[in-house]
């Protein structure tokens, strides 16, 4: 490594930046105390490098990017909790071309060069991990796919993140996007015995709650440094307060039926509609009088081209989580040029969230729901392009829901990796390993407060079209909202619903999904001379996901009208909208359920039926694989693969011009067993197999034009495997009528594509920095759902599905995902690092940092499977734009940083639903700010400011509308805190 004739004077300063560091090579990033060992696999004599402070942070980095072969970008922490944000997808955002995903205002998911999460790997300690957890619907709920979930971990834990950009034959294949790796703080990383302990309090100005923050390390390493051990934690606890308006979606006028028309239009849906009313005459929901405007009202809202929101809400959802991390690290050398190392990881994430909300049903409901076709529109005005800007309706049916989750995520991982120099020129490298995360949601109950038939509702987004004003004709504290049950019959056939209407509800879903990676590597390499270096390995994964749900027997989750003697069912929710700014004439509180008392007054956790016939409104137990609504969550995946590879590094001055890089090749063999349910006999098990093998070429090179000057090329195949829940083979079968198959598709072939990547940097002589990266994937294989006819017996499915007289050779129309053609995606990175050495004075300790990234891709989805019909736009999760700016003074005792993070709009899912072209997100800007004073050696102060702008999480449906479909905000976060080493 390249030694900075400075560097020993800059040994004792510590970066304080945030009492932490970021970025890379080509974003901001401290230093980090390491051993470089002579050897290629790093256990040969070695020297101690010890850099700190900001600027001897940058070089360092700089330097590490000079000496790689690919375009990779590394985030080091200096020491134990000096990373610059409380999360590790926080941390990673400040990388070029990397973006994230929000649950609860917290980092959840990275998106890299355009490709999401399931496009990522992610290794921990060198073997592939996943960890999942729940998170809230509009942020995709419980992670039942391959995306990492960052929230998982606290940064404290972590002493490198490493994006491996570019692909190389000795990285394991499995993504398009990138390869994380996340690396854990060793005892041989740092010099004899060293103790740290850090202290936070975090304030939240939604909430108002200040909640506590700690870390630990203790290192020592004995025996002339032969062994090591190392042991760290970290505690945190966050308390957030999520207030804003959701829509669930919109819809236009002709859905659910249509609206109840006027007196004098032609008879209304639902057919048993009287003259006056809508529906049942028993129920009295009025028609309007035969007016001119009530007609013109009605025409105006029937429109196919004019939308609504289908469930207009606010609401507060109050998110409370603990999360524990624990790591040891025992290294041992028996002798020069031999390292064994042991790893542990423990994480375990402790969450609970309860969600309130108080909304309009009917507006996605059908006739027989009671829903759409009872409510009557008495005035409407819509924008040009059809979004409703005002609406005034009768008939609507008003909700008070309230969902409670318990979700909790355990990880751990052990890791063995054996490096051992063999000869002078051969050495090898060993690693076993575990990753296992098991997710549990043990309790999801919703339960609901209803008032039916409201007149006089009103929804106005004239003034925001983000955060309406909502007209109740009533008092929400009041008594107006309560449970309304099923009626008990005394004889006769007891219903489980009430016709053409909604009555209350308790869902009771208690769901989970286990992960499991071993992972076994040996590796050789040997130095054939000075120029090439060979290395070869093999590999096999065991990778296991099962997932679970269960729900109630009763399908409709109806209930009785409360037992005699039950009280105290219902409180209220105030001070709602502080942190939102709510608009004026909002209510801002409501009745809401008590869950507690509901809980115990119906006993809806006794998994018995209570009272009533099986199936009805009393009957409170729950089944998995024979229940319809919850058999497709019920599902399992095995996946084995063996890979082996081939590479030769090379080094070489070609015509006076230093080049190197590495070139080889990867094949591996994936074995798949799949199983799911499909609905024949209340849930009959299928299992399919199924196998495909890659070979998948690399190539890098790196030219130093002159000593600043470096040009890279990369070139390679690369594939991810499909996603875990297009792979079940579990669905439905008709069997009479129109034959036709609903599944999963096991023999899907993975995303294929080819990457090419180019970089031109230049580094400057004072230790500044600018780099433009060009890259292109040429996706051959995507995967889409689409509608097929096959003969069943080519379908995967076993006969044994079918009746007694089919042979298998019957046509089935088959809605499956498919593999479709893919597309291209193209994309740029500009990045610049500049330290103002060049200023006079204190203006010297200044510096910035700043990147820009633009992706591109076309990609040909299909609108239905019954259709040709097409629509051309982005790879989902794509932001075309995205940019970091840091503005950093950090004179060795007092620092300060500056950050924002943008991230452009994206599209979430093509084509949208409810009659809609696309569902997506806009853009978010993130500003963070941090100080930090230097006392002495041993003790520092921090204070941090975390989303100072209170940046909303804003979703939206259709391009030209942009009709909002979640508007948050969680508030900003205030950190205090010390850091003592002993």
């Amino acid at each position: 490594m390249n030694q900075h004739p400075h560097r020993a004077s800059l040994r004792k300063l510590t970066l304080c930046l945030l009492g932490t560091a970021s970025v890379s090579a080509m974003s901001l990033g401290p230093a980090f105390a390491q051993e470089v060992a002579a050897s290629p696999t790093g256990t040969g004599a070695a020297q101690t490098v010890v850099v700190t402070g900001l600027r001897a942070s940058l070089e360092s980095a700089l330097n590490a990017k000079r000496q790689e072969n690919g375009i990779v970008d590394v985030i080091k922490s200096e020491d134990m909790g000096k990373f610059p944000d409380t999360n590790l997808a926080e941390s990673l955002q400040r990388v070029p071309g990397v973006v994230i995903d929000r649950d609860a205002g917290e980092g959840r998911s990275i998106t890299v060069r355009g490709l999401g999460q399931d496009f990522t790997r992610v290794r921990i300690n060198g073997i592939e991990g996943l960890a999942t957890t729940g998170g809230t619907d509009s942020s995709g709920g419980t992670n039942r796919g391959r995306g990492f979930d960052f929230n998982v971990f606290a940064s404290e834990l972590f002493s490198a993140l490493t994006v491996r950009k570019s692909s190389s034959a000795d990285v394991d294949e499995g993504s398009l996007g990138a390869t994380v790796d996340l690396q854990t703080l060793r005892p041989f990383d740092l010099k004899g015995f060293n103790a740290t302990v850090a202290l936070k309090g975090k304030y939240n100005d939604g909430s108002e709650k200040t909640d506590p923050r700690a870390a630990f390390m203790i290192s020592d390493t004995f025996f002339d440094r032969k062994v090591g051990v190392l042991v760290s934690g970290a505690f945190s606890k966050r308390r957030v307060l999520e207030d804003g308006f959701s829509t669930v979606r919109w819809d236009n006028g002709p859905s659910s039926g249509g609206w109840c028309a006027p007196q004098g239009a032609s008879a209304a849906n639902p057919t048993n509609s009287t003259a006056t009313t809508c529906g049942p005459a028993a129920q009295g929901v009025a028609r309007l009088p035969n007016t001119p405007e009530n007609q013109a009202a009605y025409a105006a809202a029937s429109s196919p081209n004019n939308f609504h929101p289908r469930l207009p809400r606010y609401g507060r959802l109050t998110h409370d989580q603990d999360r524990l991390g624990l790591t040891a690290s025992v290294q041992w050398r028996p002798q020069r040029g031999t390292l064994l190392t042991f790893d542990m990881l423990y994480s375990k994430l402790d969450a609970t969230r309860q969600e309130d909300f108080l909304e309009a049903t009917s507006f996605s409901r059908s006739a027989s729901q009671g829903g759409k076709p009872q409510m009557s529109v008495v005035q409407a005005e819509y924008a040009p392009n059809g979004s409703l800007l005002y609406g005034k309706y009768n008939g609507v049916d008003i909700r008070s829901e309230q969902r409670f989750d318990e979700l909790k995520t355990t990880f751990t991982q052990p890791t063995l990796t054996l490096e051992h120099k063999i000869t002078d020129t051969l050495s090898m490298s060993a690693r076993y390993g575990r990753a296992n995360s098991k997710f549990r949601n043990p309790v999801q109950t919703t339960v609901t407060l209803d008032a039916l038939n409201v007149d006089g509702y009103t929804l106005d987004f004239r003034n925001d079209d983000r955060r309406p004003v909502i007209g109740y004709p009533f008092d929400p504290m009041g008594n107006r909202l309560g449970l309304v049950g099923v009626p008990q019959v005394a004889s006769g056939t007891q219903p489980s619903t009430v016709a053409n209407t909604t009555t209350s509800e308790i869902r009771t879903r208690p769901q989970g999904t286990d992960n499991v990676n071993n992972v076994g590597q040996f590796d050789l390499a040997w130095e054939a001379n000075d120029i090439f270096t060979f290395k070869g390995g093999v590999n096999s994964k065991k990778y296991s996901s099962d997932t679970y749900e269960f729900r109630r027997v009763n399908q409709n989750d109806t209930i009785f009208a409360p037992p005699a003697g039950a009280g105290g069912l219902t409180s209220n929710l105030t001070g709602f909208g502080s942190n939102l700014g709510l608009p004026a004439g909002n209510p801002t509180g409501w009745v809401v359920p008590n869950l507690q008392a509901i809980a115990a007054a119906y006993d809806i956790y006794c998994n018995c039926i209570k009272n009533g016939p099986a199936g009805g409104p009393g009957d409170f137990r729950l089944s998995s694989i024979e229940n319809g609504n919850a058999r497709g969550n019920n599902r399992s995946v095995t996946e084995k693969s063996d890979g082996l590879y081939l590479m030769g590094e090379f080094r070489y001055d070609l015509w006076n011009i230093p080049v190197r890089g590495n070139f080889g090749v990867r094949h591996v063999k994936t074995d798949l067993s799949t199983t799911g349910y499909q609905a024949a006999g209340g849930g009959t098990a299928v299992t399919v197999d199924h196998d495909y093998k890659d070979t998948l070429p690399s190539f890098n090179l790196a030219a130093n034009i002159t000593d600043e000057f470096i040009v890279r090329v990369g070139a390679a195949k690369v594939m991810t495997r499909p996603q875990l829940g297009f792979l079940s083979p579990g669905g439905s079968i008709a069997t009479t009528g129109n034959l036709s198959i609903n599944t999963g598709n096991p023999f899907l072939k993975p995303f294929r594509a080819k990457t090419f990547d180019t970089s031109f940097e230049y580094y400057f002589k004072n230790k500044a920095f600018v780099g433009v990266g060009l890259f292109q994937k040429n996706i051959d294989t995507y995967i889409q759902s689409l509608r097929t006819n096959v003969a069943f017996r080519d379908s995967g499915l076993p006969l044994s599905l079918l009746p007694a007289n089919f042979t298998g050779e019957e046509v089935f129309a088959l809605t499956t995902p498919v593999n479709t053609d893919g597309g291209k995606l193209k994309g740029f990175e500009i990045n610049y690092q500049q330290p103002f050495t060049f200023l006079p004075g204190w203006g010297k300790n200044f510096g910035t940092l700043l990147n820009y990234t633009r992706v591109s891709s076309k990609i040909e989805y299909l609108v239905s499977p019954t259709s040709d019909a097409r629509i051309t736009d982005d790879l989902l999760n794509l932001s075309p734009k995205a940019w970091n700016a840091t503005l950093f003074y950090d004179d060795g005792k007092f620092s300060a940083r500056v950050s924002a993070a943008q991230r452009s709009g994206f599209v979430t899912r093509v084509p949208g639903q409810n009659n809609n072209d696309v569902e997506g997100k806009n853009e978010t800007l993130n500003v963070d700010l941090s100080f930090s004073y230097k006392v002495n050696d041993k003790l520092e102060f921090t204070l941090e400011g975390v989303n100072l702008t209170n940046e909303e999480s804003d979703q939206f449906i259709s391009r030209a509308r942009n009709s909002v479909v979640v508007n948050n905000v969680t508030g900003r976060e205030y950190l205090f805190g010390l850091r003592y080493k002993f």
